[in-house]
C-alpha cells in the first residue's frame, strides 16, 4: 500500500511553479472582516446605553456636579494616586499571568508532541506493513508538530524553555522520521522559528529586542549541537524537485511537496547563516551542500528553487575566503561560467530570474577575491566569456565589467590582462568608457552608471599596472589613449572634473558627521578613517584611479603629457592636483598594509605610486 496516497502531502509554501503566499491585500482584507465581525458581536445593550447618553449633552451637565465630583470622579489627589498604583500592579499581574499561561501552553504542547511521536512509533512498530493502521497517528503527529508555532508569539520567553525541555533534540529526531511529510513539517517549523521576522521590529525597548535575538541564537546553537546542519543537507536527498516526465505518475504526485521541501530547507540554512556567520564555513566544510548547490543552479529549467540556490551560494561565498577556496577546488568557477553563458544570448525573463543572474555574477566575483581562483578563471576561458557578454550588450553586460575588474587586478591579474588585450577587449572597453554617466536607473544603451564607470577605470588601471613596460600589449593600451587626437584623454579629464565635483559636494556632510562623532567621544583616528571611507564611496576612489591613469600617461608619452597640461590649464589646474590625490592614496595604502600585515601586491602598488609621484614632481 502506498502511504503517500493515504497521507497527502500538504505544506504551506511554494508549489512546483512558484511559492504561493497570501498577498498583503488579501491578508489585510481578511483581518478587516474579522475585526469588523468582532466589533458587531461585542456591541451589547451597555454599548447602546452609553451611546444614548453620549447624544444628550444636557444630561451630562448635571446640577449636582458640585466640586467637580462627576467630571473629576469624586476622588481626592491621594485617592487617585492609590488607584493608579493599584492599576499598575494589576497590569503587572496580568503580564505575569500572560507569561505563565504562555509557558504552560508551550509545555503542554511539547508534551502532546512527545506523546504523539511515541504513539506513532508504537503503531509503526506494531503494524510496519499496514500503513492504514498507523496513518491516523501520523496525521496527529503532523498536526501537533505544526502547533509549535506558538513559540513565535514570544521567542524571548518561550525559546529558552523550549531548549531547556530538550525541544531541539526532539526536532532533530522528527527530522529523521520515515515519513517525508513529517520531516517536511519539521523543516517548516524550524524555518519559522529561526526567521528574524518573528522578532518585533517595532519594539522600542532595546533590552527586549536583544533578549529575543539572544533567545533565537541560543535555539540555533542548541540545534547545531544536535548536528542539525548535516542532517538538513542530507535530507535534501529525500526530495526530488527536478520536473518529472509526464508519464511518471508517482513522481508527479510528490513533485509539489518535493519542491517545497527543498525551498524550506534552503530557507532554514539561510536563516542559520544570517544568525551565526560561522555556519557558512561549517556547512561547506562538513556537508556536501556546495556540490548540491552547484548542480542545482545548472538545471535547464529555471524555477524558484534555482533562484534560491543561487542566492544561498552567493551568501556562503560573500565573507569567507575558505569557502571561495573550496569552490575553486570543486570546479565551481566552471559551473558558474556555464550558468552565466546563458545570458550572453538572452536577457532574464522576469525579475526573479534577473536576481538569480545577479547572484551568479556576485558569486563569481566573490570567488575571484581569492587570488588562486583567477588562474582557474583564465583556464576556463572566463575572460573570453565576459568579453562576449560585453559585446552582446544584454542585461548582463555591466555585471561582466565587475567580474573583469576583479579578474585583472592584483598579483595574479597579469595573465588575465594579456588575455584581455589579445582577445580584442580594448575596443569594447573604450566604447563603454566613452558613454556618458547616467544619474538615473537607465544603465544600458546610451549611458552608464557611475559605479560601472568605476569598474572601467579599474580595468584600465590594472592593464597599465600589470602589463610590463616592454610588452607590446601595453603599447596597444597606450595607443588607445593617443588615437583620434587624444579623444580618450579628453574624456578622462572630463570624468575627472565630474568626479571631483561629487567629492567636493559631500565634504560638508562629512564634516557634519565628524563633528557628531566628536561629540559622541569617538577618537580622532577612527573619525578620520570613517571620513576617508565616506569620501571613497562618494567618488574619491574613481578620482584616484583617474589620477593614477593620468600619471602613467604623463610618464609614458610626451604627446599625452603636453595634451594633459593643455587641458589642465583650461580648468585652471596643474599637476600638483594629481600629486595631492596620489599622495593621499599612497599614504592610506600604507596604513592598510600596516594594519593588515605583509601584502606583496600592496607593497608593489605603493612602490609604483611612489615612482610615479617622483617622476611628476621632477617635471
Amino acid at each position: 500500500m502506498d502511504i503517500d496516497k493515504l497521507f497527502k502531502r500538504k505544506w504551506n509554501g511554494p508549489t512546483g511553479k512558484l511559492p504561493s503566499k497570501e498577498g498583503d491585500e488579501d491578508r489585510q482584507e481578511r483581518d478587516h472582516d474579522l475585526s469588523k465581525r468582532a466589533r458587531v458581536e461585542d456591541f451589547d445593550e451597555a454599548d447602546q446605553y452609553d451611546a444614548g447618553v453620549g447624544e444628550n449633552d444636557e444630561y451630562v451637565a448635571d446640577e449636582d456636579d458640585e466640586d467637580r465630583r462627576f467630571f473629576g470622579g469624586g476622588l481626592t489627589q491621594e485617592q487617585t494616586q492609590i488607584l493608579q498604583i493599584m492599576n499598575r500592579n494589576g497590569e503587572e499581574s496580568i503580564q505575569e499571568t500572560t507569561a505563565e499561561s504562555l509557558l504552560a501552553e508551550m509545555r503542554k504542547q511539547l508534551r502532546q508532541l512527545e506523546l504523539a511521536l511515541k504513539q506513532n512509533q508504537e503503531m509503526r512498530a506494531r503494524y510496519p506493513n499496514e500503513p492504514a493502521k498507523f496513518i491516523s497517528s501520523e496525521a496527529n503527529l503532523h498536526e501537533e508538530l505544526r502547533q509549535l508555532v506558538i513559540l513565535t508569539t514570544n521567542c524571548a520567553l518561550l525559546y529558552p524553555e523550549f531548549v531547556r525541555m530538550n525541544g531541539a533534540s526532539l526536532l532533530v529526531e522528527l527530522l529523521s522520521h520515515e515519513n517525508a511529510d513529517i520531516a517536511g513539517a519539521v523543516i517548516q517549523v524550524m524555518e519559522e522559528l529561526t526567521d528574524d521576522d518573528v522578532l518585533d521590529d517595532n519594539e522600542t525597548d532595546e533590552t527586549i529586542k536583544r533578549a529575543g535575538l539572544q533567545a533565537m541564537d541560543a535555539l540555533v546553537t542548541a540545534l547545531r549541537e544536535q548536528q542539525i546542519l548535516p542532517l538538513l543537507v542530507s535530507n535534501l536527498g529525500r526530495f526530488n524537485d527536478q520536473p518529472p516526465a509526464n508519464d511518471d505518475l508517482a513522481a508527479l504526485e510528490n513533485y509539489d511537496s518535493d519542491v517545497q521541501g527543498v525551498f524550506h530547507t534552503l530557507s532554514v540554512l539561510e536563516n542559520f547563516v544570517s544568525l551565526q556567520q560561522d555556519c557558512a564555513e561549517y556547512i561547506i566544510a562538513n556537508t556536501p551542500l556546495l556540490s548540491w548547490l552547484l548542480k542545482r543552479i545548472q538545471y535547464k529549467t529555471f524555477d524558484q528553487n534555482t533562484a534560491h540556490a543561487g542566492e544561498l551560494l552567493a551568501i556562503l561565498l560573500q565573507d569567507s575566503e575558505e569557502n571561495r577556496s573550496v569552490l575553486g577546488q570543486s570546479d565551481g568557477i566552471d559551473a558558474l561560467l556555464k550558468v552565466l553563458a546563458v545570458y550572453r544570448k538572452r536577457d532574464p525573463i522576469d525579475q526573479e530570474e534577473t536576481e538569480f543572474m545577479e547572484n551568479a555574477f556576485d558569486a563569481l566575483a566573490s570567488a575571484l577575491l581569492y587570488e588562486p581562483n583567477k588562474s582557474r578563471f583564465l583556464a576556463d576561458e572566463g575572460v573570453e566569456l565576459m568579453l562576449l557578454i560585453l559585446r552582446a550588450k544584454q542585461a548582463s553586460q555591466l555585471r561582466a565589467l565587475k567580474v573583469l575588474d576583479l579578474a585583472l587586478a592584483g598579483q595574479y591579474g597579469s595573465p588575465q590582462c594579456e588575455r584581455f588585450v589579445e582577445s580584442l577587449g580594448l575596443k569594447s572597453l573604450f566604447a563603454i568608457f566613452m558613454l556618458p554617466i547616467d544619474s538615473g536607473k537607465k544603465v544600458r544603451g546610451h549611458a552608464i552608471r557611475a559605479q560601472d564607470m568605476e569598474h572601467v577605470l579599474g580595468i584600465m588601471a590594472s592593464l597599465l599596472h600589470n602589463l610590463a613596460s616592454d610588452n607590446p600589449l601595453r603599447m596597444r593600451v597606450l595607443a588607445k589613449f593617443v588615437e583620434m587626437d587624444y579623444a580618450k584623454i579628453d574624456r578622462l579629464i572630463e570624468l575627472r572634473e565630474l568626479t571631483l565635483g561629487w567629492v567636493q559636494r559631500t565634504e560638508k556632510s562629512i564634516r557634519d558627521e565628524q563633528r557628531m562623532f566628536q561629540a559622541r567621544g569617538m577618537d580622532e583616528e577612527s573619525i578620520a578613517e570613517l571620513a576617508y571611507l565616506r569620501r571613497l564611496e562618494t567618488g574619491l576612489y574613481s578620482l584616484q584611479l583617474i589620477d593614477y591613469l593620468i600619471a602613467w600617461l604623463v610618464m609614458e608619452d610626451d604627446g599625452a603629457q603636453l595634451h594633459i597640461r593643455m587641458l589642465f590649464k583650461r580648468y585652471d589646474l596643474t599637476l600638483e592636483a594629481v600629486i595631492a590625490t596620489l599622495e593621499e592614496y599612497r599614504d592610506n595604502l600604507g596604513d592598510a598594509l600596516v594594519a593588515g600585515g605583509s601584502d606583496e601586491e600592496g607593497m608593489r602598488t605603493q612602490d609604483i605610486v611612489q615612482a610615479l609621484l617622483e617622476y611628476i614632481k621632477s617635471l
